[in-house]
């Protein structure tokens, strides 16, 4: 995992003084903000597999449909996907309806059958043959690739870790400049997006003029992370 941690805007503040009269207030505090950012390589992927077919009724369209999705599914499994690996994404039907240009009622010309299954690959150099062999045997619809990684907690927490370091850091500048020192944590909260995958556009093609394998680049995740840290500042003997 290689690390970057971008400088966050800092704001500080030091509790005033009160009053001989006044009741006693708050200790003066410092707070700093710090973020950092994580990139780790996706070892993940998820493709959704579509299949479309048309015909003049919809049993003969769902039965086309279920012919083709089920080479789809077989060849998949002969390639060592478990069945845990595969679920239908989504399944529907659809009357196609011509309207006379003249208006009046449409009537049903035919009707459309979709059928998506979701593929979860757990190795990266996979994704290049699934989308082939899922080509070669009927998909025709395959709309993009979603990359992740499954260290992306793990790195969450390395980002929120940096970003603490980098809260303390200027933290202690400031307790310095200021002509005290860094005491302890009062308060710290984090905020950190949520994880999202890598998103890879394909582009179809015809499998039968398909002379070499689709490439994958999954490219970089990058993961944030970002705090707010209320420290006690120890002010500097008074000379």
């Amino acid at each position: 995992m290689n690390k970057f941690i971008r400088a966050a805007a800092v704001s500080a503040t030091l509790a005033s003084v009160a009053g001989a009269q006044a009741a006693p207030s708050a200790p003066p505090r410092i707070l700093t903000s710090g973020e950092a950012q994580v990139r780790v390589t996706p070892d993940r992927a998820t493709i959704l597999v579509g299949v479309q077919t048309r015909a003049t009724t919809a049993a003969a369209a769902g039965a086309s449909n279920a012919r083709t999705q089920k080479a789809i599914l077989d060849t998949l499994k002969a390639m060592g996907l478990a069945a845990d690996q595969l679920a239908t994404q989504s399944y529907s039907v659809n009357p196609e309806i011509q309207y006379p240009p003249s208006g009046g009622p449409g009537r049903v010309i035919g009707y459309t059958v979709s059928n998506v299954v979701r593929v979860e690959l757990r190795r990266i150099e996979q994704v290049g043959p699934v989308v082939d062999a899922a080509l070669a045997k009927g998909a025709n619809q395959i709309n993009s690739i979603q990359f992740s990684s499954s260290t992306a907690s793990e790195a969450r927490r390395t980002a929120m870790a940096d970003a603490v370091r980098d809260a303390r850091a200027d933290a202690e500048a400031l307790a310095k400049a200021a002509g005290g020192s860094l005491g302890q944590v009062i308060e710290i909260s984090s905020s950190a997006p949520p994880i999202r995958p890598v998103y890879a556009e394909v582009m179809m093609r015809s499998a039968a003029k398909a002379d070499v394998s689709t490439p994958i680049e999954p490219g970089e995740q990058v993961i944030s992370a970002s705090v707010s840290v209320i420290w006690q500042f120890v002010p500097g003997a008074v000379r």
